[in-house]
């Protein structure tokens, strides 16, 4: 985006030389229809006409040369109405870019000098009234140009700031309501798989006081409440908030602390990323290894980091039980992650390896990023079998 300016710089350059030219051609051929003209009148046009190619740096200064030098030449040359040209083209422009007092001056000076050239008084007021009206034309249309150029920035303003008060209102939208399913999850969900688990427990603690075996389908019960619980408190604890509770290496200390044989390595300079970039590295990790918990059994994982010069590469492996010949069936959690890759402008491949174990590889291109208009859950429940 850093050319765009000097691209406009540029264009504008070429247009005020193309200005003019255009005017410097059209004065210098009607001078040369006049048998009479003289070299001097010749280089006073060119003077007038050239000095316009400067008038955004220096319109004062623009209109003072083009103003002085088509002055003269109608008192030398007593040309034609042609012959104000320039003058006119400096007092529209000048007039234009907010000096029109001396835009008005500076067309007073030269019909001053242009009624100078009349051979009586009539003709004089004649040929000075019929341009004086220019002038005033050239004044009015240059205070018009201004205040259009000041309407549209205005109207570009008003529209920008709308589309920013647009998006806080979506985002302050989306805000509540991620708090509205978080009340709604925790009243509806939390109080009753409270009560699962503490019924197993129960069940569970009676059952070895009689000395009897449990049931290992109450085992699970009270382990698949214990999980539930856990899980919806990390899923409301996203919905309450949009940024990570931790980093990558804290995942990875959280995942060995639960059993999980994890190794993490990081190449490249570290470095700090864009918030939605870091919230998408972290969910990534998050993801990978509570799907390698789940489905990988007693497995190893490898949790990459890459920080190149352009882009972040986040590669989790594992050595399970996936199979290339029995691909698991994407859950929520894949198909949230390969949107959040999408809309980062990266690219995500997830998979069963060759040698077996599953793999997911992310490739996040640096940079500011979009904003998100979601936060995922960390791992949404997926059936039996399934990846989420």
């Amino acid at each position: 985006m850093s050319g765009h300016p000097v691209d406009s710089a540029i264009s504008q350059r070429l247009a005020d030389l193309a200005l003019a030219v255009v005017v410097g051609a059209l004065v210098v051929v009607a001078a040369a229809l006049d048998p009479d003209t003289t070299a001097l009148d010749y280089g006073l046009l060119v003077v007038s006409s050239a000095a316009l190619a400067f008038y955004r740096a220096a319109p004062v200064a623009v209109l003072a040369v083009s103003t002085a030098g088509g002055a003269a030449y109608v008192l030398h040359a007593h040309p034609g109405a042609l012959g104000a040209l320039s003058v006119f083209a400096a007092v529209h422009l000048a007039s234009q870019l907010g000096r029109r007092g001396w835009a008005a001056g500076a067309s007073g000076v030269f019909l001053a000098a242009y009624a100078a050239t009349g051979p009586t008084v009539q003709e004089a007021v004649e040929k000075t009234g019929l341009l004086a009206g220019w002038f005033v034309c050239a004044v009015v249309t240059g205070l018009a140009g201004r205040n259009w150029q000041a309407y549209l920035r205005q109207t570009e303003q008003r529209a920008l700031e709308a589309e920013r008060t647009r998006e806080e209102a979506a985002l302050r939208r989306a805000g509540e309501e991620r708090l509205r399913i978080a009340r709604e999850l925790h009243d509806s969900l939390t109080h009753s798989i409270s009560i699962v688990k503490l019924q197993a427990g129960v069940a569970v603690h009676l059952a070895r006081k009689r000395g009897e075996e449990v049931p290992p389908a109450l085992l699970a019960i009270q382990e698949a409440g214990g999980e539930a619980m856990r899980e919806l408190r990390a899923t409301l604890e996203v919905l309450r908030t949009d940024e990570p509770t931790g980093t990558p290496a804290l995942l990875v200390e959280r995942a060995r602390a639960a059993g999980l044989a994890v190794d993490l390595s990081v190449t490249g300079e570290e470095c700090a990323l864009p918030a939605p970039l870091d919230r998408a590295v972290y969910r990534i990790v998050q993801e990978s290894l509570t799907n390698a918990a789940r489905h990988a059994g007693p497995a190893k994982v490898r949790v990459e980091l890459a920080y190149g010069e352009d882009d972040v590469t986040i590669r989790v492996e594992d050595d399970g039980a996936a199979c290339p010949d029995r691909p698991p069936q994407p859950g929520h959690g894949l198909t949230g992650m390969r949107e959040r890759v999408t809309a980062l402008g990266g690219t995500l491949s997830a998979g069963p390896r060759d040698e077996g174990g599953f793999a997911v590889c992310a490739h996040l291109p640096l940079g500011p990023g979009p904003q998100l208009p979601w936060e995922a859950g960390p791992h949404l429940s997926a059936g039996p079998g399934e990846s989420t």
